[in-house]
């Protein structure tokens, strides 16, 4: 019979290709990670790896594989098995982006902090993307997303529609001066966009020309918040969602909405037939009177 502590020690020794390295993330020492691969190729009588250089050996490609959809497949169960229970103890991953868990999670967190203090919520910072592929995988309960690609391991549920605002001084001008077929190379207009390996820049991109604006520069940051700091710090017009431009942050950069862009939906993405548990389905709750709470911000234009 297999060890699935084994298993997971060979996993993550295949991944990280280091004894010391797989000793430090699984908070083991380095003896105990080669005396779990010793036991694993004792039990399976194959050899796994090769050791100068690291490799994986024929056998050890294939125990890989097995190896890590056993391993997802325990973590599915075991998530399920948490909410049949109604777990009160443990832990519950959250997958969300910076933006998201700053400007929706935060007051949903400390609430579910009072009513349920025996859960320690994990929060993993991440993009719309990496957060569906780790609630695919079972790493995460929960995951909150923009654009929700369909997948049809995942189920999702539209929070909210999400729109289009441009943040920054300048845009009015820049506007009216491609109107007139003026340019100025001075005053080249300095977009702020998410990099391109963030979903968001798929809907964006196609849409700038809807802007009207001459050529211009393309500033590409890490985060909403990062295109926030830019544009309040007077670097350019920061395109971002509207939910982004919130009370709580104190801007004072102008806005101005996009209303031509087409718009997105913000949501929630789960395993399909994922069972929930309570507690999770009263953060949901209260993630949804979190985003109905903020009144809409008027035009202040650019």
């Amino acid at each position: 019979m297999l060890d699935i502590h084994w298993l997971h020690t060979f996993v993550t020794l295949a991944r990280l290709q280091h004894f010391g390295q797989t000793a430090t993330e699984l908070h083991m020492t380095q003896p105990n990670v080669s005396l779990h691969l010793k036991n694993l190729e004792q039990a399976t009588r194959v050899k796994l790896i090769e050791r100068s250089p690291f490799r994986l050996t024929q056998a050890g490609e294939r125990l890989l594989q097995s190896a890590e959809r056993a391993i997802a497949e325990l973590q599915l169960c075991q998530s399920d098995l948490n909410a049949l229970n109604q777990l009160s103890q443990g832990t519950l991953a959250i997958a969300a982006s910076d933006i998201i868990s700053r400007l929706l999670l935060i007051q949903p967190f400390q609430r579910f902090k009072q009513e349920f203090p025996g859960i320690d919520l994990t929060l993993f910072n991440t993009t719309s993307d990496q957060a569906a592929e780790l609630v695919k995988a079972g790493k995460a309960d929960l995951g909150f997303v923009m654009a929700q690609k369909r997948s049809e391991p995942l189920f999702y549920t539209e929070l909210q529609q999400v729109t289009w605002c441009a943040l920054g001084h300048g845009l009015a001008r820049w506007q009216a001066r491609a109107k007139a077929g003026e340019s100025d190379p001075l005053d080249e207009p300095t977009l702020i966009l998410l990099g391109h390996d963030t979903r968001t820049r798929a809907l964006i991109d196609p849409s700038l020309p809807l802007l009207g604006l001459p050529s211009c520069r393309i500033m590409e940051v890490g985060s909403v918040d990062a295109q926030l700091d830019w544009a309040e710090a007077g670097f350019g017009v920061a395109i971002v969602p509207d939910f982004s431009i919130h009370p709580r942050l104190k801007l004072t950069a102008p806005v101005t909405r996009l209303t031509d862009f087409p718009g997105t939906s913000l949501g929630y993405v789960v395993r399909q037939n994922q069972v929930l548990s309570r507690a999770i389905k009263q953060l949901l709750h209260w993630v949804e009177q979190e985003i109905q709470r903020p009144a809409p911000l008027p035009d202040t234009g650019a």
